[in-house]
């Protein structure tokens, strides 16, 4: 009798073999998901004759009329196979597979006990409709269930994914290298198990399995010929299941599961029982792709009831979805991270999403912080542009040289015509212009930025991220005076909040999350955890009114660290996630590669990048200076501002270091109405404002029209500067 032996070709490389260990990582399986993500969708609306169908991941699978929720679990799990497909393949093939079966799977329908379940049983059977997994329970208790569930399975491809054939090999791959180790550890009730699987999907055929076969399998399998061919063709589940209790009572006549004695107690009968039915899973489940919704009486139930529950009428999450598992929540996230690219080939993913709206909570106490510290460092709060507003604003509507050219009758326009000086009465030489704008500022978020520093009275406070915060107020109020297009973004490495947290549902979260990768991701659960963040304090799109008492109440959470730690403790249900700023490195680049692609995306002739850090970038200095360099090259001015460290002047070539409060708000302010005004003296054209002198910032020591006008006084211009 020939042993089972894994036969492949030598161009196959198996799929551990050409699929490095970070590529089989759950997120990284996620992410190829969602690039065929599309394509199931099709698949599924036309499995169920819906086209409002919603096919989406989560944390855990659901099934229902409306929508199919897929636990990315499956797919991981198709990836720590060894076969000889590709990583394409398997993401297509697995994310069809659980497609089908949850689609596929209904088996609520209820019908009467049917009485050819019950040969030997005499008096009458009641006439109450049951469920079918209650109906299999009473004629073969779990045995029945596991070997139903095993056929159903091969039924649901065998006649849904037919047209995906492509699909079906893969599967049949995945499947085939699993079969020889599978035969030889199952017991012989698991072979025959695992057989009636494979033939009813059309994997294997028959005469082969029964090469490789104990003798009492092999005559069983002879027998079941006829059966598993009409599973192939079954109309349904209950049918199915009359099918599954025939193949089971084949088993029984071969001597491949024990008769029952007459004087068997109840729990010998209930270890009897679970053995039998641990015989069948543990065949069919070391080859099969085992789909929650058909692993078990109880996993089909949850997953039933978890798509029942999960969403209301608008579409929100129910409880039980919010109740999920928080690891598969947190890699869905990550894995629906954008990426971001750098200019040196590397990607990262990044997540992006507003600021905790309950920062708007401090935002009284902000106002009031925020006016003591504008007048404790002499930074004005109102007429911030200053000198800089005519200039702007004659800017922005500049163009026209004289009246008549504007439009207006010349007296001599008669003249004018008569001796074909004019070709038209009104004429205008140069069109009016009209310059857009747009700033980013990007500040460090870490828990350091909260530490204190040293002040000038020589006493220390936490200053850092209460001058930036302040310095992003003042800038915005510059441009909603100028009405520029303005952005505030923190950035920081740590677990990611969301808008809608609050102290305690942050902290929970964290908690439980981390909890949770520890035991399913082990070694990578800090990489899944401490996340790269990016913070948006207030969007171009947003009108200043509305994201001001979010930046106020930022304010006062920097400004006193220590008094918004209590009134987090105090009321954590209501009080925003202060938690969320953690101590550690950030890797700078990513977030200044994406808040530069979010400032392109405005148009504006004139960008402005301000980024604020008090520390090296986890990265590299290469990288970001390579990244700084490639936003610079696209016509984006950045300014890199370092909080007493001198890590910005090796990465940007318009820099400051800072050691002060005042120093550093001013740094901020004075830099950006510097750029701003000499990208109006370089507009070009006659202007009436270029005449009057020379434009420059009279509290810079350098000299006008320099690039490097908010470059560090205590260093020389690098060439890049001139």
């Amino acid at each position: 009798m020939r042993q089972w032996s894994a036969v492949r070709r030598r161009q196959e490389p198996l799929l551990t073999e050409i699929l490095p260990a970070e590529e089989r990582a759950v997120e990284a399986v996620v992410a190829r998901y969602q690039r065929v993500a599309p394509a199931v969708t099709r698949f599924a609306r036309s499995l169920a004759h819906n086209q409002d169908l919603r096919v989406r991941l989560g944390s855990r699978t659901a099934a229902s009329a409306g929508e199919i929720v897929m636990d990315p679990g499956v797919f991981q799990a198709a990836y720590a196979r060894r076969a000889p497909v590709t990583p394409s393949e398997v993401a297509l093939a697995a994310a069809l597979h659980e497609a089908v079966h949850l689609v596929a799977t209904d088996l609520d329908e209820l019908r009467p006990l049917p009485p050819e379940w019950f040969p030997d049983r005499d008096e009458a059977l009641p006439e109450t409709p049951v469920p079918l997994l209650t109906a299999l329970d009473h004629a073969g208790g779990p045995a029945a269930e596991a070997m139903f569930l095993a056929v159903e399975d091969a039924r649901q491809e065998t006649q849904n994914l037919y047209v995906y054939p492509g699909a079906r090999s893969v599967l049949g791959d995945l499947y085939r290298a699993s079969i020889p180790a599978a035969m030889g550890r199952a017991r012989p009730m698991g072979q025959f198990a695992l057989a009636c699987f494979l033939v009813v999907g059309g994997y294997q055929e028959v005469e082969d399995i029964q090469q490789g076969a104990n003798h009492s399998v092999t005559m069983a399998l002879e027998e079941a010929r006829p059966h598993l061919s009409d599973a192939i063709t079954a109309d349904g589940p209950w049918e199915t299941a009359t099918i599954a209790l025939r193949l089971l009572a084949i088993a029984r006549e071969y001597g491949l599961l024990t008769e029952a004695s007459p004087t068997e107690s109840h729990t010998a009968q209930q270890d009897r029982q679970d053995d039998e039915r641990e015989q069948i899973d543990s065949g069919v489940d070391a080859v099969r792709l085992v789909t929650p919704i058909l692993r078990d009486a109880e996993s089909y139930d949850s997953t039933r009831n978890a798509a029942a529950q999960m969403m209301s009428a608008r579409g929100r999450k129910g409880e039980v979805d919010e109740a999920g598992d928080p690891a598969t929540d947190q890699i869905l996230r990550v894995s629906e991270a954008p990426d971001v690219y750098l200019p040196t080939g590397q990607t990262g993913k990044l997540i992006v999403c507003r600021i905790p709206d309950r920062f708007d909570r401090f935002a009284d106490q902000g106002r009031e912080a925020i006016g003591e510290a504008a007048r404790r460092w002499e930074v004005a709060q109102r007429h911030v542009s200053g000198e800089l507003h005519p200039l702007f604003i004659a800017n922005q509507r500049r163009g026209l040289r004289s009246g008549y050219d504007a439009g207006d009758l010349s007296p001599y326009a008669a003249l004018f015509l008569g001796a074909g000086l004019y070709q038209r009465m009104f004429e205008r030489r140069a069109l009016p212009i009209r310059r857009a704008y747009a700033v980013s500022l990007l500040v460090d978020g870490s828990a350091s930025m909260l530490q204190p520093r040293p002040l000038p009275s020589g006493s220390k406070a936490p200053w850092a991220m209460a001058a930036a915060t302040l310095g992003a107020v003042t800038l915005a109020r510059l441009c909603d005076e100028l009405q520029v297009e303005f952005e505030v973004a923190l950035f920081n490495r740590a677990f990611a909040a969301r808008p809608e947290d609050t102290e305690r549902s942050f902290v929970n979260r964290l908690n439980g999350t981390r909890g949770a990768l520890r035991r399913s991701q082990g070694g990578a659960a800090d990489r899944l955890t401490r996340t790269v963040n990016h913070y948006v304090v207030k969007s171009f799109e947003q009108r200043w009114e509305e994201s001001e008492p979010a930046l106020a109440g930022l304010f006062w959470a920097a400004a006193k660290p220590a008094e918004a730690a209590n009134a987090a403790r105090r009321d954590s249900e209501q009080s925003p996630p202060v938690s969320m700023f953690e101590k550690a490195a950030n890797v700078d680049e990513l977030n200044v590669i994406h808040a530069a692609e979010r400032l392109a995306a405005r148009r504006a002739q004139v960008r402005m990048l301000v980024v604020l850090a008090d520390g090296m970038t986890r990265g590299s200095i290469e990288t970001l200076t390579a990244s700084v360099e490639a936003i610079e090259g696209s016509g984006t001015t950045v300014l890199g501002i370092g909080v007493g460290d001198a890590t910005v002047e090796a990465a940007y070539s318009r820099s400051r270091v800072v050691a002060h409060p005042e120093a550093l708000t001013r740094a901020m302010i004075d830099g950006v109405r510097s750029a701003l005004r000499r990208s109006v003296a370089e507009a070009g054209g006659d202007t009436w404002w270029g005449h009057e002198g020379r434009l420059y910032d009279p509290s810079s020591p350098q000299l006008p029209g320099d690039p490097g006008t908010v470059a560090a006084t205590d260093r020389q211009p690098r060439s890049s500067d001139a």
